[in-house]
């Protein structure tokens, strides 16, 4: 489902422990099958503005794990979406509950080039506060500019991210 609205807040201290609500409640049934349950994206970062969307990458050892955590899933009520064209990572939809903040999921390998360039990207706006406050002034600009276009917001903030991806060896 594509995003009618986009809004980016300020951090929001709320947002760690709603990850860690998700995380608990995945890790009752997905526990011994997968290696991690990773809070990445924009709100894993102390400080950084974001939309209030929780980004979670369930990390698995290798391809044959995937259908049995799939399945675990489903019974969660989660929706499997497909890889959304990014190689590396598929895609889920929670349907569920509405006592849990909005979310979106992935499943990854343990090698999964994506899942590494979420763990590195991370990290590095952690620990860089002049990147993280800048990526977080272009995303604070991309809304204002594309309050209804997802699109656009993604264009707006690609060039920074490029320029971060570029500089953290991250670009293929």
């Amino acid at each position: 489902m594509k995003t009618k609205e986009v809004i980016v807040e300020e951090y929001n201290t709320d947002w760690e422990d709603e990850f860690r609500r998700i995380e608990a409640f995945l890790d009752g049934k997905l526990h011994g099958k997968v290696l991690a349950i990773e809070h990445v994206g924009s709100t894993s970062v102390r400080g950084l503005a974001a939309k209030p969307v929780i980004d979670i990458d369930v990390v698995i050892e290798d391809a044959p794990r995937f259908d049995e955590v799939k399945s675990l899933l489903l019974l969660l009520d989660y929706v499997h979406e497909g890889d959304l064209g990014i190689c590396g990572r598929e895609s889920f939809r929670y349907k569920g509950e509405e006592d849990m903040m909005k979310h979106h999921l992935y499943v990854c390998t343990k090698d999964s080039s994506e899942l590494r360039r979420h763990i590195i990207f991370r990290e590095h706006l952690r620990e860089d506060k002049d990147d993280r406050e800048a990526y977080g002034c272009i995303k604070k600009q991309a809304a204002r500019l594309f309050p209804r276009d997802i699109d656009g917001y993604m264009e707006t903030k690609a060039p920074i991210i490029k320029e971060i991806y570029r500089k953290l060896g991250l670009l293929d």
